[in-house]
Formats: structure tokens, sequence, C-alpha cells
């Protein structure tokens, strides 16, 4: 997994760099066809990472995209969270093809429709906060599953802190 996010975070920094330096050349395909070197490297972006179809970011199958986790009973971002939807969004922003749905969720306390509304605030929270970053909107969609699926299963604040998150899941790619 290490492997894996090291080479996410050696993608974005090289991607970034050409973004930043404006870099206009051209590449070669074996056709003998030219293009942008940069769309071409993020046209291949989904095909270096494990990026499925309905691939999520609790199963590492969703490509560089991180899950985001809250405090109880919170939909606020923290620091680390924001720092990881600054990632996601600009791999999502250089893989227009990529939509996207996110899963918003809560851990076993609190009732049934109390934790569907906490987990659509944590889904809404982090779209809004992605679609500021430049993603676009219309690649994004949101569903709460509440407390109905956990990745923990244990009755305690480790348990419960893995349980409060906001998952993605590859729609479209």
């Amino acid at each position: 997994m290490r492997i894996l996010q090291r080479k996410s975070i050696l993608l974005v920094m090289i991607v970034m760099s050409l973004a930043l330096t404006g870099c206009a050349s051209k590449s070669e395909k074996s056709d003998g066809s030219s293009a942008d070197s940069a769309d071409s490297m993020m046209a291949d972006a989904g095909e270096n990472f494990n990026l499925e179809l309905n691939g999520t970011s609790d199963e590492n199958s969703a490509g560089p995209l991180k899950t985001i986790f809250f405090d109880f009973n919170s939909s606020s971002l923290s620091t680390s969270g924001r720092t990881t939807l600054e990632e996601n969004a600009t791999f999502l922003k250089l893989t227009e093809n990529v939509d996207i749905q996110i899963e918003g969720h809560a851990d076993e306390r609190g009732g049934h429709q109390y934790n569907l509304a906490l987990g659509e605030r944590r889904a809404r929270t982090v779209k809004d906060y992605i679609v500021a970053l430049g993603v676009n909107e219309a690649r994004v969609s949101i569903i709460s599953y509440g407390k109905e699926k956990p990745t923990s299963f244990g009755h305690d604040e480790e348990s419960w802190s893995k349980n409060r998150r906001a998952t993605f899941v590859i729609t479209a790619k």
C-alpha cells in the first residue's frame, strides 16, 4: 500500500510540475501523431493505478483516491481531511473521464435516520470542497449509508473512528 501511495504522490507531483511550468511540448506517439505530454500522461493515469469501475477508496481500488475520516458527530473537515481532498481533487481534475460517487457513513451510535442525515452531510461537505477546488460538479454524486455499511465491526472508539467516513467510488472511467 505504501508503494501505491508513493506512486500516487509522485504522479501528482509530476503532473503539478507540468501544469505549473506550462509545458506545451508535444510527444510523438508510435503512430506518428503528436499529443500534449500532460494530456497523454493523464490519459494513462487510470491505467497506472488500480482504478476499477465501482472500485472504492475503502478497498484501494479507486486509484489514488483516499477515504476522508470525520470526528464523532461531525461533518467538518479536519486539516488532514482537507489535504487529502486536495490530492483527490488534483487527480480528478486531471482525469476528466472519471466520475465518482461519494458515500457518507457514520458509526453505529445514534438512530437510523440521524445517521443517514449525518452521512449525507459528510458526503455533501466532501463534494462541496472538491467542487470548490475545481472538480466539475456534474461528475460527482453523493449518497448516504448512515451506519449500514461499516468497515470495522468492533464496538469501541477505534472501530467507530474507521466508520465515520466519506468514501470515493468510481462510477465511470
